[in-house]
């Protein structure tokens, strides 16, 4: 494999052995983090996906953490702290680089990306670093743009290409047309010879077709199909048969 053709930025996930004594103290004690030891990652796309508290977020910290970036998320040369709250995970894994080095690089965390935008604004009304950061995120501060603004105003504007970008939930904020217009973004990144890995719930990001999708559950994590995945089963059942199903959630005879 040609890795200017293909950069494969990271190959593979190992824990230690050792973590594997530690089954009662998080995150060990999350069923899909106890039981890996390894975890290959596409080329391309990589999907983390499961149902909330099977430890999806958790494992993408440690992955960007170990990758060299704040736990909190942005670049590599984010050095901010709002609360310590990420476990030590990171320390416990290994992670197999492949021949090609990012020359870009981002870790997106819905639930701190407002912690992530205070600091781009900090930074740019102390000055001294040349053009405002904002410049790279759309010509104006994060938090002068809705929500999902924000959230897209990022991924088209600061996402550079030849890049390692980690997603934690980037569909937090955007409506299914945006939705689909990240896919057509993700697109874009993979042409420009980046690697993603993104943790979701959403069956149209989990769409791109040339990806790995993994899914955590009490049993492990499995390699599966889209329309394998908990999210898109449900969806599908839930649209097709909606009568018949809310009045089973309305418990209706």
């Amino acid at each position: 494999m040609n890795d200017l053709l293909n950069p494969y930025f990271l190959r593979e996930l190992q824990i230690s052995p050792e973590s594997h004594h530690d089954r009662l103290t998080y995150p060990f004690n999350i069923a899909a983090i106890r039981n890996l030891k390894t975890l290959k990652f596409h080329p391309k796309v990589t999907y983390i996906v499961g149902e909330n508290g099977m430890g999806k977020s958790t494992l993408l910290e440690a992955i960007a953490i170990a990758s060299g970036f704040n736990p909190e998320g942005g670049t590599r040369n984010f050095q901010f702290a709002t609360r310590e709250t990420h476990s030590n995970l990171h320390e416990r894994i290994r992670l197999i680089r492949g021949g090609a080095k990012p020359r870009d690089g981002f870790f997106f965390r819905a639930e701190s990306y407002y912690n992530v935008a205070s600091y781009i604004d900090t930074l740019d009304e102390e000055g001294g670093f040349g053009p405002p950061l904002k410049n790279s995120y759309g010509g104006k501060s994060l938090h002068e743009q809705s929500h999902g603004e924000s959230f897209f105003s990022a991924f088209l504007n600061r996402f550079g290409g030849y890049g390692l970008y980690i997603l934690d939930e980037p569909e937090a904020a955007l409506s299914p047309i945006r939705q689909m217009s990240m896919l057509a973004r993700i697109h874009e990144l993979v042409k420009s010879r980046s690697q993603l890995i993104i943790s979701t719930h959403s069956p149209i990001l989990m769409a791109y077709p040339d990806s790995i999708i993994y899914q955590l559950s009490e049993q492990g994590i499995d390699k599966v199909r889209l329309e394998e995945t908990d999210h898109y089963v449900v969806m599908k059942q839930f649209m097709n048969h909606k009568e018949s199903m809310l009045s089973e959630l309305f418990d209706e005879e």
